[in-house]
Parts: C-alpha cells; structure tokens; sequence
C-alpha cells in the first residue's frame, strides 16, 4: 500500500535497466507515484519515453534543464520525494555516490538527499567482488543507505556468481516494508494472518524424499504484500527458491505432518492462506538406512499412505478457532477450472485460488501467475501478472472483506 508515496528512482547505466520499468509498474499498481531520473548511460538501455510514460511523469536525464534549474530542480525533486530508489546501481554510480560526486543530476540529487535511500546493485561479479567495489559499499552503507541484493545468478556476459540485480519483486517488497515502518493508516493493522508456502519433501530413505517444484515465490509475495499492509505474519514455509520476507514470523518444516501440526499449533489467527504445495501421499515407511539397488535390477516397492489434509482440517473447525477467512490454492495441470472448483466444493474453504502448473505454463519457478479465484458467487478469471501483483490483489480483496465481511 503505497497510495500518495512519492519515490524518486534513479536508473543507472546496466544491461538490467530495462528490469526498473517492472518496478515502475510494480509501484503505480500499489498507487505510488514515480519521479523517473536516467543518467546518460542509462538512456542506451531505457528511453526516457517508456520510463516516462508509464510512470506518468516525465523522465528527467539533464542536470541543465533551464525550467526546472530556474527552481534548483535537482533540490526539489529531492524534497518533493518520499524516499529515493537506485535500481539499477552501476558500480560507477555507487563510486560517485560513495565519494561524494555530483556530476550529472542523478548523483546531484543523491548529495543532496534528506531523506532514506535504498541501492539494488547491478554488475559483472567481477566488479562487484573488486575492492574499490567493496570499500564504496562500505562507504555507502556507513551514510546510511540499504542495500538490496545483488544475488546470484548467470550474468548476460556469461559469468556466473554475485552481482546480478534483485528481481523487481525483491526491491518493491523492500519499498514496502520501508514505508511499512512509519504508516500508521494500514488496513490490516492488527490483524494476525497464517500463510503457508514452499514445497513440503517426505523421506524415502536418510537421503532421497519426494517432492514437487514448487518456489515459494508465490506464498513469499503474499506475506510480503500483507505485511505491508500491517499484518502480523505467522509464516509457515517449506524448501523454497526465495528467503522468506522480512518482519514474519517463521516456523521452517519439511513433511506435511510437520506443516500440519505447525499450523494447528499457530491457530487461532484471522485469517489463513494455504500456498504450500503439499504432498497428499508419503511412503508407509521410510527406511532407516539408504535403500540399495538389488542384484536382480527390480526396483524396490514403496507404499504410499495419505497425508493429513490441512486446509480442509482447518476449514473444519468450529466457530471461534476457525479464521475469519480460509483460503487454498489449488495447482492443476488439466481442466483447472473443472478440478478446482472440485476441490474448492470438497475442500470447505471460503476462497480458492487455481492455476495452472502444467510445463508449458511456467508458473511452476516463474516468476508471474494466471489466477482462477472461486468464492460462492462462482470464479473469475485474473489476467496474468506477477507474483507480486497476485500478491498485493489478494491483499486489497482481504483487507476489503474484513472491512465489510457480508
């Protein structure tokens, strides 16, 4: 909930400029507003047009500009400003920032900053482990900036390590939470939410287990997005591709029963979100010792056994430990809409939530969703938008429905 916040980013010279037009979205979508500023370097990356155009305020690129400077523009847009965002940050840009530089308006407006800052830093993990890279950092940080990422990953050069900018959904949650810190208007302030999320394993053996592909990036968004609408997160999380959000409670599991007796243990609460990708069966029993391949090449037998059904315990229970508000996911790869609103009948939850997870949908890892939402009035189908997004629309439909529940 960024509604009336005005932030300032800077986009610096980098292959991952064109990342920071998600974050403007990102932003707008969360009804913030943007005050684009490239530098020269950035302009070969990102038109100040697009940048411009989307933020729905012109992209400034000239420290010169006669209008604005007859009003010391670069001291203005500073004030004017909530909070400033460098995303991308070049290691050039952060040498100028941490030496004081001011020779374009980008790094003009960072001297004259009073207010917060918060770096996503961008480059070859060759420059990035470089020391005068390392000694700026430390420079920065000590004036009191926050840093965001880099994280780990293939670069576009072909190089593989740190360096690589945060995803825009990592910046924006770091956007949040800092507004999240000093809003006293949020619209679920004071209300406790369950969510679960990750991939729960079940051993077969001390070293193997079965699993699914599930990233967490999914049930991640959502407690980040309802965090920052003031929410207290029990966050109940399996193996996931992603850290867990900042300023949630974490309650980390591996089987199912472990995700079971976690949530039952956390209850009561407001309102539950059941995101995990749970495993229905386990082995009977897992051994105790790795199981070897046998001289006659069969492949051993394994029997299966149900595991507890946790939404549909929770959606079970009797008024006053019940939450206000039950919600499960459903993850299909064939007729999402016939098998979902099954489930969402057999299941007994106020609001279900189907994709699609087949192969060729990408949601599995990826990083956006198409969401099928059932509740009793029947389903409506969401267009497809990124994890964040299906995050923060969940959010503002949670905060509504606790506002006027009938």
């Amino acid at each position: 909930m960024l509604a009336g916040k005005k932030i300032l980013l800077i986009i610096t010279g980098g292959i991952a400029a064109f990342k920071a037009i998600d974050l403007i979205r990102l932003i707008k979508k969360a009804g913030g507003e943007v005050q684009p500023i490239l530098t020269a370097s950035a302009e070969e990356f990102v038109t100040p047009l697009t940048a411009g155009t989307l933020a729905g305020n012109a992209a400034l690129t000239d420290l010169f500009d006669l209008t604005r400077e007859s009003e010391i523009g670069h001291i203005e847009l500073v004030r004017d400003a909530d909070l400033i965002v460098v995303a991308p940050c070049t290691a050039n840009f952060m040498a100028k920032m941490a030496n004081g530089l001011a020779d374009d308006l980008a790094s003009t407006a960072i001297l004259a900053r009073d207010k917060h800052v918060i770096v996503a830093p961008a480059m070859n993990v060759k420059m990035w482990s470089a020391a005068p890279t390392q000694r700026n950092l430390k420079l920065v940080v000590d004036d009191g900036m926050q840093i965001v990422g880099p994280v780990s990953g293939e670069m576009a050069c072909g190089e593989f390590g740190p360096g690589r900018l945060a995803e825009p959904e990592t910046v924006f949650a770091a956007i949040q939470d800092y507004f999240f810190t000093f809003s006293e208007n949020l619209p679920l302030k004071g209300k406790r939410i369950l969510v679960t999320s990750g991939a729960t394993r079940e051993p077969l053996d001390p070293v193997r287990y079965l699993s699914n592909a599930s990233s967490g990036k999914q049930g991640t968004a959502i407690a980040a997005s309802l965090r920052a609408a003031g929410a207290e997160i029990e966050f109940v999380t399996g193996a996931a591709d992603v850290p867990p959000p900042n300023g949630v409670n974490v309650t980390q599991i591996t089987t199912a029963q472990d995700m079971y007796d976690a949530v039952h243990e956390t209850l009561p609460c407001d309102v539950a979100i059941f995101c995990a990708a749970v495993s229905d069966w386990r082995p009977k029993d897992a051994g105790s010792e790795k199981i070897k391949k046998k001289g006659d090449g069969k492949a051993p037998s394994v029997e299966m056994v149900l595991n507890p059904d946790i939404l549909k315990s929770v959606a079970a229970l009797e008024p006053g430990e019940r939450p206000q508000l039950v919600i499960g996911f459903a993850a299909e790869t064939e007729n999402v809409v016939k098998h979902a609103r099954a489930k969402y009948e057999r299941k007994g939850c106020d609001w279900l939530l189907a994709n699609d997870v087949s192969e060729s949908s990408g949601t599995f890892g990826g990083d956006s969703n198409v969401i099928i939402f059932f509740d009793k009035q029947g389903h409506q189908e969401w267009t497809q938008m990124s994890k964040a997004e299906v995050g923060l629309k969940l959010t503002n439909r949670i905060a509504s429905f606790l506002k006027h529940p009938d």
